[in-house]
């Protein structure tokens, strides 16, 4: 009489091979609707655009896989997704790049949006830091310029930033840490401080370093945090 073992070794039971998916499509994501951005070119910024327009129109094109075009009627760039756009953030990025070139960015400088994830534009006006009019608001304007530029450059230089003085509206470009440092130095040329570029790169090499200490003392505490807890 055959007894069955309960214990004989049975097949090992097969584990499926995990699924690998391709990345979804910018049209497969948006369940093929065609996604669009328009950026409105003003009138002053009508002509550059003109000038450089293949310089624009290229990497957008070719590298983003954006299609663009300019509406001559309604003087706007509008950009629309294709079936062959790898990431459906290219579109956003491209009116990024669009908008920035419109602000009075060079096309060289604006171009870092489409590469670089963590660039951004901030704006603000000089009202939002102190009320002027008149030749006040002329002699601020004058102290953020500096003579032949040098002030902006100093600091365009010293913060790895692109400024932009348009009117009383200013925009600064670059990455969070760095538009914060600009900003705290441009604010305080608005405030009345000296436009002396030796003081000037002095403030921001101190601010920097601040800035820096004030980040290792957020990450120490979030070590101390994550240690206690794993504690």
């Amino acid at each position: 009489m055959d007894i069955d073992n309960p214990r004989a070794e049975q097949p090992a039971a097969t584990v499926p091979a995990k699924p690998n998916f391709q990345p979804l499509k910018a049209h497969e994501i948006s369940d093929g609707h065609v996604q669009f951005r328009k950026v409105t070119v003003p009138q002053h910024r009508y002509t550059p655009l003109k000038k450089v327009w293949m310089e624009i129109y290229n990497p957008i094109f070719d590298q983003m896989k954006i299609d663009i075009r300019m509406n001559l009627k309604k003087r706007r760039v509008e950009l629309k997704t294709r079936t062959d756009t790898p990431d459906i953030s290219n579109l956003q990025k491209c009116a990024d790049f669009v908008h920035a070139f419109m602000l009075g960015f060079d096309v060289c400088d604006a171009v870092a949006l489409l590469r670089l994830d963590e660039l951004y534009v901030d704006s603000f006006e000089i009202k939002d830091v102190k009320t002027l009019r008149g030749e006040h608001l002329s002699r601020a304007i004058g102290r953020l310029s500096g003579k032949g530029g040098k002030t902006k450059f100093a600091i365009e230089n010293a913060t790895k930033t692109r400024i932009v003085i348009a009117d009383s509206k200013i925009h600064i470009l670059g990455s969070f840490l760095n538009i914060k440092i600009a900003r705290d130095s441009l604010c305080s040329l608005i405030m009345g401080s000296p436009a002396d570029p030796n003081l000037l790169l002095l403030q921001l090499k101190l601010n920097g370093t601040s800035v820096l200490l004030l980040e290792l003392q957020v990450l120490s505490r979030f070590y101390r945090t994550t240690t206690k807890l794993a504690a």
